[in-house]
């Protein structure tokens, strides 16, 4: 090998490796400094985002007030700032306990078999086969304004399509030898489930939870 051709070799592999990953380092790159905006709000946004001052409204975008002013006079760029930390948590929340819901579902559904496994799926598919907004927004309408009950109401909507992954996921998993060797071994159905199957399944999961994040939010802002 050349010293020229051995010199390129370094270019190309880091050519190779931006053209691969750089897309996820930028995504990764925004997502991370919107979580540090997010937490450190306080210190970063100029002014308090309840703040009223009628004499300042509608003021456009400044040196004191770079995205200018509401109604109210309040700055928009700290009401920004702020409310990304709602969104964030919201965001979180829901796809952190939607999955944990639907896995518990979806695993049970797949393990246990037989008609439990059937109606189970049978009341899974009745609410996926509702548009996601609109019934969240019908929920949220019905148990009232406020960030818990729209915390609720999108709960209800979003464990299904966890469940149907950990049900598919489970039943690969099931017949698996290892599940035998558990078998044979005495344990019981519950440490099977949650000691050997789902930790083995859990792959494709993760990847869908921090996919649906950004959705979750989008959703969440919508039914605000």
């Amino acid at each position: 090998m050349s010293a020229s051709t051995a010199g390129t070799l370094p270019v190309r592999r880091a050519r190779a490796w931006h053209r691969r990953y750089g897309l996820a380092l930028l995504g990764s790159g925004i997502v991370l400094a919107w979580i540090l905006i997010a937490v450190a709000a306080p210190l970063i946004a100029p002014y308090s985002p309840t703040d009223v001052d009628v004499t300042a409204r509608l003021l456009r975008p400044s040196g004191a007030h770079w995205l200018g002013t509401d109604e109210l006079g309040r700055d928009v760029l700290s009401r920004l700032i702020y409310g990304s930390r709602i969104s964030l948590m919201t965001g979180i929340v829901v796809v952190a306990v939607g999955a944990v819901i639907g896995t518990a579902v979806g695993g049970v559904a797949a393990f246990v078999g037989g008609r439990v496994e059937d109606a189970i799926m049978r009341f899974t598919d009745l609410v996926l086969c509702f548009p996601p907004i609109i019934l969240a927004l019908a929920i949220a309408a019905a148990l009232g304004i406020g960030t818990t009950n729209t915390i609720l109401a999108m709960l209800v909507v979003w464990w299904p399509k966890f469940a149907r992954l950990a049900r598919s996921l489970v039943l690969q998993q099931r017949s698996r030898e290892y599940v035998e060797a558990a078998t044979v071994a005495g344990y019981g159905p519950g440490r099977i489930l949650g000691r050997h199957i789902i930790p083995n399944a859990v792959g494709p999961l993760v990847v869908l939870i921090t996919l649906d994040v950004g959705n979750a939010i989008i959703t969440f802002a919508g039914l605000s």
